[in-house]
C-alpha cells in the first residue's frame, strides 16, 4: 500500500503547467486537504526563447489553479538550480562524462529548495506529478523493512514514534512512465514528507480525469528533455558554455576517420552527429567485424561512440550495435544515495543503467555508503560514466550511484 494522506493537511503541490502535477492538485482537493500550488522557475537565461519558456507554462499552471480552486504562488529558484544543479552539470561535460542534470534537480531543488520554502508555509506534505509512489512500513531493527507490514496493518502503531516508521520509493504503477529513476536520491526525510498522488494511476486514467474536470491543459503534450535545453540541438545548447576542441575520431584498429568538435559533445553509444555516416569499414576494421560474424558492417552497419580518451583528445568509434567495445557486465558506481539510509546488503537484484532501460538482472558485489559494484547477468549496452546505475528489489527503489567506470574488454589504453 503506498503512502496516502488520511487527515486533512496542508499539502503545497509543485505546479509545472503539465497534466500531471495538475491532477495531482485535483486529487488532493477532492481528498479534502488544504492545496497550495507552488511554480517553481528554475531557468532565466535566454527564458523567452522558443525552446524553453516558464512564461506559457505558467499561465498555465495558474490557469488549473483558477479551475480547481486553490491558491498558486510563483517562485524563483533560478539562483540555486544554477550553483546546485547546472555548474555540475558543465563541470561533468567538461570532465568528458554524460551527467543526468533532472536526477540532481530532484534531489537539490524539487525536494530540498522547493520542499524547505513549502515547510516555512506551514506545510505537512509536499506531492508533484512524478510517478512514483511512496511505502510506509514498519521498520524492523537496523534495517529498512523490505515487504514488511506495511500502514494498512499497522494501525495501532500509528501514534508510534517517527523512529519506528521505514518510507520506501516504490515504482509507479504505469510501467511507461514510471519516473522512480530520477527520484533514486531522496532520502528517509525527503519521502516521509511527499506524496505522489499520480503514481497510483496509468497516464490514461490522469489525463481522463483531467478531461472530465475540464482542465485547460488536459491534453497538453509532455515536456521531453531538461527545462534550459528544451527542444534545441543539444550541441548548439553547450557551444554557448563549453569550448570547442577538435581532434581525431579513430576506428577501434586506429584508423583516423574525421574529426571531432571537442569530446564534451558526443556520449558513449551515440550514433548521430558523428559526420562519418558515408565512411564504410575496410582493411583491418572490416576483417574484424567479419570475424565477429557481423555481416555486411562495410556497407550498412552504423557507427557509434565507444569511448572518449580525454588525454589524447580521440573520439573512438565501432561500427555494429554489438560490438564487443560497447558491451560491459560488470560497473563500478560512486557518489551512491541509498534510500534506506544505508547501503543494501549484496545479492542478486535488478538495475538500470539508464532510463527507460528494462530492468537487468545482477549481482550486488559490495556496497558502501558511496560506492557499489554491479556484475550483470547478461552484458549492458553503452554503459555511461556520468549516468546512474540504480538499484531495484521488485518495485522497491533502493538508491544508486553515479557510473565510475565499466570492464569493457580489449579497449585501447
Amino acid at each position: 500500500m503506498a503512502e496516502v494522506s488520511k487527515a486533512k493537511q496542508r499539502v503545497v503541490v509543485g505546479l509545472s503547467g503539465g497534466v500531471d502535477s495538475a491532477v495531482t492538485a485535483h486529487l488532493l482537493k477532492q481528498q479534502g486537504h488544504e492545496v497550495i500550488g507552488i511554480f517553481m522557475k528554475n531557468w532565466e537565461d535566454d527564458d523567452d526563447s522558443e525552446f524553453c519558456s516558464s512564461n506559457i507554462d505558467f499561465v498555465d499552471a495558474a490557469a488549473v489553479a483558477d479551475v480547481i480552486g486553490i491558491e498558486i504562488e510563483h517562485v524563483n529558484f533560478a539562483a540555486d538550480y544554477k550553483d546546485r544543479v547546472f555548474a555540475e552539470f558543465l563541470r561533468e561535460y567538461q570532465a568528458g562524462r554524460t551527467p543526468n542534470p533532472d536526477i540532481l534537480c530532484n534531489a537539490e531543488i524539487k525536494f530540498k529548495a522547493f520542499l524547505d520554502h513549502a515547510m516555512r508555509l506551514g506545510a505537512e506534505k509536499i506531492a508533484t506529478g512524478h510517478y512514483a509512489r511512496v511505502r510506509r512500513v514498519a521498520a524492523s531493527p537496523g534495517s529498512m523493512a523490505l515487504g514488511h507490514l506495511d500502514e494498512s496493518h499497522a494501525t495501532a502503531r500509528d501514534g508510534a514514534h517517527p523512529s519506528d516508521w521505514q518510507y520506501q520509493l516504490l515504482k509507479g504503477l504505469d510501467p511507461a512512465k514510471d519516473q522512480s529513476y530520477f527520484l533514486h536520491r531522496l532520502n528517509q526525510a525527503q519521502l516521509s514528507k511527499t506524496l505522489f498522488p499520480v503514481g497510483e494511476l496509468r497516464k490514461t486514467e490522469v489525463r481522463r480525469i483531467a478531461d472530465e474536470i475540464g482542465l485547460p491543459n488536459a491534453r497538453k503534450k509532455d515536456s521531453t528533455g531538461i527545462c534550459f535545453i528544451g527542444e534545441r540541438p543539444f550541441r548548439d545548447f553547450l557551444n554557448r558554455y563549453i569550448a570547442k576542441a577538435p581532434g581525431p575520431i579513430k576506428s577501434d584498429k586506429g584508423r583516423v576517420l574525421g574529426e571531432h568538435v571537442g569530446l564534451s559533445f558526443y556520449t558513449l553509444g551515440q550514433r548521430s552527429g558523428l559526420g562519418i555516416g558515408g565512411v564504410k569499414a575496410k582493411g583491418a576494421d572490416l576483417k574484424a567485424a567479419q570475424a565477429r560474424g557481423q555481416r555486411g558492417v562495410g556497407e550498412h552497419e552504423p557507427w557509434f561512440v565507444a569511448r572518449k580518451d580525454m588525454e589524447t583528445n580521440t573520439l573512438w568509434v565501432v561500427q555494429g550495435h554489438d560490438h564487443p567495445w560497447l558491451q560491459s557486465t560488470v560497473l563500478h558506481a560512486q557518489d551512491c544515495s541509498w534510500v534506506a539510509g544505508s547501503a543494501p546488503t549484496p545479492g542478486m537484484m535488478a538495475a538500470k543503467t539508464r532510463y527507460r532501460q528494462a530492468d537487468a538482472a545482477c549481482e550486488l558485489r559490495s556496497a558502501t555508503a558511496t560506492d557499489c559494484e554491479l556484475a550483470f547477468t547478461q552484458a549492458q549496452w553503452a554503459v555511461t560514466p556520468g549516468q546512474s546505475a540504480v538499484l531495484y528489489d521488485g518495485d522497491i527503489c533502493l538508491g544508486g550511484g553515479v557510473i565510475a567506470s565499466s570492464n569493457v574488454q580489449n579497449m585501447p589504453k
